[in-house]
């Protein structure tokens, strides 16, 4: 049997984000987020190694379904929001919610909030989103922070539109993944904290099976991943789960690329990045990139000069994933 939760519960609980409900999610997510840590942690420190699942994709994942089961009945209405609470009039364009299973086995399910193209929906594109983290909800964050159709107003009562949403050039799915993230969640508790790249791939390509029965006049529309942050790894992950199986004939999604925003590839290597983005964009002078770049080779260790090169600079009171945001002057 399929599991739902309303749209009206789960999105309520996103707009009340000062309440002492918010706050407790909010630990529970850190606590989750530390145990994945602690457990990455210790599997490196023992040496434990898994295989290289990505060195030969066309054999680690031939034996991934090529279709998804049939969607019961009234699935797709069922998952259809009227209206979020609070919304702002005149939305001209179609909203769904609910849970995508991925395991019966284990009683695995991702949450899912997708959101049609504005204008002319049947010829625009899919999207699908994945934030990072790991541990990021593509639904708090992606959908309501970022590139989606709203924002909640300051009273965290009612929303706004947001004129640069995605949705204005594509339709697009806000995916919560891993399982343990958001909203998803699984039902042999342990899962939440010992999901991996693999298992994080494989369970997005099984959700889209799905979900693409649900929807499928979107079967063989064109199809792009999207992410940010740790989304370097989900991304193109998920993208090589479905060339290998397009490769051996077994799926027609119709993927014609990706795109990552900050992705998160290597931790020494994005270091580097990210002074050299802030150098690029003006927010650090050409001594103290030039010093930087001199004393850092951005690997491992790093020495005493470098850690000074570094300190002599100070981004100051701007958002650093977002640089031209306007800034909150406190009165």
């Amino acid at each position: 049997m399929r599991n739902h939760a309303t749209p009206y519960t789960v999105i309520l609980a996103i707009l009340l984000g000062a309440s002492l409900a918010s706050a407790k999610t909010l630990l529970q997510q850190r606590d989750a987020l530390t145990t994945f840590l602690e457990s990455r942690a210790k599997t490196v420190a023992t040496g434990a190694v898994n295989p290289d699942t990505w060195a030969d994709p066309d054999s680690s994942f031939r034996h991934l379904p090529m279709s998804g089961p049939s969607a019961p009945p009234g699935a797709r209405e069922a998952d259809r929001i009227a209206a979020l609470p609070g919304q702002p009039p005149r939305v001209n364009f179609d909203q769904y919610s609910g849970y995508v299973t991925v395991s019966e086995q284990h009683g695995r399910a991702l949450f899912y909030y997708f959101v049609e193209a504005a204008y002319e929906a049947s010829s625009k594109p899919l999207v699908l989103w994945l934030n990072g983290g790991p541990g990021c909800s593509s639904l708090g964050a992606g959908a309501m922070q970022e590139l989606g159709p709203f924002r909640v107003n300051p009273d965290g009562k009612a929303l706004s539109r947001n004129r640069h949403a995605w949705n204005n050039v594509a339709n697009v799915i806000f995916l919560e993944s891993p399982a343990g993230v958001g909203f998803s969640y699984s039902n042999t508790s342990p899962e939440n904290h010992e999901s991996g790249d693999t298992r994080t791939a494989v369970d997005a390509y099984i959700f889209l099976l799905n979900w693409l029965e649900r929807f499928p006049e979107y079967k063989g529309r064109d199809f792009y991943i999207a992410g940010e942050s740790y989304g370097g790894h989900y991304v193109p992950q998920l993208a090589t789960v479905i060339v290998a199986l397009r490769n051996l004939g077994a799926t027609s999604m119709n993927l014609k690329g990706i795109f990552v925003g900050n992705p998160y590839l290597d931790d020494y290597k994005n270091t580097r990045g990210r002074y050299e983005y802030l150098w690029n964009h003006g927010v650090m002078s050409d001594e103290v990139w030039g010093n930087i770049s001199a004393h850092c080779s951005f690997g491992r260790l790093e020495g005493k000069a470098c850690g000074q090169a570094k300190a002599s600079f100070r981004t100051g009171d701007i958002d650093r994933y977002n640089i031209y945001a306007p800034v909150c002057i406190r009165q």
